[in-house]
């Protein structure tokens, strides 16, 4: 059973909450260059991002597209972003690090709301 879970998770969607950002008509996140989301979407850059409004959970957007990952060997994105939801300078990162740019170009928006 166990063997057949670890293969079955191996091709499974994966799901996380991230921080986001628009720059034009795309929608952008870091990551580090060695997390498994970045793998999943060197093997298959399809991507579904859902966004909910904080103030009424019931409005919604997902967000269907393909991405792109790009490097930021400054770091910038996730500096930016702590800025952003946080008000603050991100946590110092190991100079070993290497940090992405994750791309999101729409194919598809999908709008929700009760």
């Amino acid at each position: 059973m166990r063997k057949r879970l670890k293969r079955f998770c191996r091709h499974a969607p994966q799901l996380g909450v991230v921080w986001f950002a628009r720059e034009g008509d795309t929608v952008v996140f870091s990551s580090l260059e060695n997390r498994q989301k970045v793998r999943n979407l060197r093997r298959d850059p399809r991507v579904s991002l859902t966004v909910f409004d904080l103030a009424n959970p019931y409005t919604s957007v997902e967000i269907r597209g393909t991405a792109e990952i790009l490097p930021d060997p400054d770091k910038r994105l996730p500096h930016e972003l702590s800025h952003k939801y946080l008000g603050i300078d991100p946590p110092a990162e190991k100079e070993d690090e290497v940090r992405v740019i994750v791309r999101i170009t729409p194919s598809k928006i999908i709008k929700f709301s009760a």
